[in-house]
């Protein structure tokens, strides 16, 4: 009789332990248990530590309340100003509601992973090529908010996403590259001619003071030719009054220079012809060759002769 009731004793002990054994579950802390009796959904959701399931009527899964990091894939797109380019993100979530994370979806993190794809293809197609480059802070906001209106009824709380590289083609590339480096070209001459006016500033400020001073001008020469002669060359510094020049330059100016000869036609020297001579015997009574002779004589001897009438026969 007591063996029987010790064999009775073990048995039971022996069921017991395979109870606890098949009941008993631990779920750590980042984890939270949702128990499933006879395929309906018990209200209480298990916290971390030990707990008591009944055997071949419950069931038990387990989430992780972790932020989980996903990437994701690279997706090609054609910008809003028609670039084509490859972008790939990052994305930061966790499960704030286990309940339905495990019932209203199938598998939650491919679901997110998904809606992360579609909704990065949407905002590449929104943007500019410059928003994706410069102002990533904004499209990743409006990334978060695409992503996190229909993960929110899957009892997904997105935390934070990240745009991590924008491919460019190589073309474009090089075209950035020449308009970066035209657009340092402007700002160095824009510099440089800034500090060029200063300096025509300070240098007309100097010669007005130099100006009222004549000495300072000759001391100002006196420092050059120290400066020079500091270097071992063979360079010979001779001043030179910009005075005397100016002076020499005046003086040139209200000379007056000899008439220019005219050019042309008009400016060459009338050439008077000679008057003909005719050699004429001096008649008897008629002054010598050397002698003057009377106008009157000079003008009956320029005369044509006068031919001879012709007399009427008798």
């Amino acid at each position: 009789m007591v063996e029987a009731l010790v064999t009775a004793g073990i048995a039971v002990a022996s069921a017991g332990v395979v109870y606890v054994l098949a009941a008993a579950r631990v779920i750590k802390q980042y984890e939270r248990g949702v128990v499933f009796r006879l395929g309906r959904l018990k209200d209480s959701v298990r916290g971390p530590g030990f707990t008591m399931i009944l055997p071949f009527a419950d069931r038990l899964r387990k989430v992780n309340m972790q932020i989980v990091t996903m990437p994701v894939p690279a997706q090609d797109g054609i910008t809003r100003d028609n670039v084509t380019v490859r972008v790939d993100a990052v994305i930061y979530f966790k499960v704030v509601d286990p309940a339905d994370a495990v019932i209203q979806v199938e598998d939650y993190q491919f679901a997110v992973a998904q809606m992360a794809q579609t909704s990065l293809r949407s905002i590449i197609g929104k943007s500019d090529l410059d928003d994706l480059l410069s102002n990533r802070e904004k499209l990743n906001q409006g990334l978060e908010l695409m992503i996190d209106s229909p993960a929110i009824g899957w009892g997904v709380q997105i935390d934070r996403v990240e745009i991590k590289d924008v491919s460019l083609p190589e073309t474009m590339k090089r075209s950035m590259a020449r308009q970066a480096e035209a657009d340092r070209e402007r700002r160095a001459r824009v510099i440089n001619a800034d500090a060029e006016l200063q300096a025509s500033k300070k240098l007309a400020e100097a010669a007005g003071v130099m100006s009222k001073e004549p000495a300072a001008l000759q001391l100002r020469l006196l420092q050059t030719v120290v400066a020079v002669a500091a270097e071992k060359n063979s360079t010979l510094v001779l001043p030179f009054p910009v005075e005397l020049l100016r002076f020499l330059e005046r003086a040139q100016q209200t000379a007056p220079g000899p008439a220019a000869p005219a050019v042309g036609p008009a400016a060459e020297p009338a050439v008077e012809p000679a008057p003909a001579t005719t050699a004429v015997e001096p008649a008897p009574g008629a002054p010598a060759p050397g002698a003057s002779v009377p106008e009157a004589l000079v003008r009956e001897a320029a005369a044509p002769p006068v031919p001879d009438a012709e007399l009427p026969m008798a």
